[in-house]
């Protein structure tokens, strides 16, 4: 598998002749300068992991020209479907739906979702993280936006996730000494991506604190934006 990280938490993920985009940010985010048409191409599937602008990010325009299907919680994919997107997952917090050659979870995030329309906040259902697994491909464990919790161990237990892309931009989630904390406690040995940071000034400007932190207790891998990263299954 090839993990290619677009800044804040946009991910693409290519395995076995599928591509996957994870909360697909692209347009208006700062932290994003590579070219719209080769991040996106030959993406099948968006999955979502919340309903908040800098995640959601192109999820329309990509599934409008890519005939995508876009994944993500009822709430939020019936708010997608007003919008025009034509291919829809529904799901919630502890389902899983099936697709050719792998699989999505929805697991817990401590988040909030939602969208301001009209100078009002519209309700998109829960947050989530999300688990991608494939026959022969490492199993990944995007977080989403989220705070820590004792349930993280459960779902590495259950899930057993080899690579986990992890929030430290604090604030709005996690900061660098929580995430590390979550690393130790729930996530040792794995490989670790931070994610959600350096992309606009009220969040951290780099993940140097974070690694530190995380020392010895798992492998983390910063990516160059834009450039793919290959894992294995372990």
């Amino acid at each position: 598998m090839k993990i290619t990280w677009f800044g804040h938490a946009a991910f693409r993920l290519d395995f076995a002749g599928t591509a996957v985009l994870i909360d697909p940010f692209l347009t208006g985010n700062p932290a994003f300068s590579g070219d719209f048409g080769d991040a996106t191409a030959d993406v099948s599937h968006v999955l979502l992991t919340h309903g908040h602008a800098d995640h959601v990010g192109d999820s329309v325009a990509i599934a409008r020209a890519n005939e995508a299907t876009v994944v993500a919680n009822a709430d939020l994919a019936g708010w997608l479907g007003q919008q025009g997107v034509a291919k829809l997952e529904p799901m919630n917090t502890g389902g899983t739906v099936h697709f050719d050659g792998f699989t999505v979870s929805l697991v817990r995030a401590d988040h909030s979702s939602g969208m301001m329309e009209d100078g009002r906040t519209v309700y998109l259902g829960n947050a989530n993280g999300i688990i991608v697994k494939a026959p022969g491909e490492p199993t990944v464990w995007h977080m989403g936006d989220t705070d820590i919790f004792s349930d993280m161990g459960l779902i590495a237990e259950l899930h057993k996730p080899d690579v986990v892309i992890v929030p430290i931009g604090d604030r709005f989630t996690m900061g660098p000494e929580l995430a590390a904390v979550a690393v130790s406690r729930y996530l040792s040995g794995l490989s670790i991506i931070p994610a959600h940071y350096a992309s606009f000034g009220l969040l951290e400007p780099g993940a140097e604190r974070f690694v530190a932190l995380v020392g010895e207790e798992a492998t983390v891998v910063v990516p160059d934006k834009g450039v793919p990263v290959g894992f294995s299954r372990g």
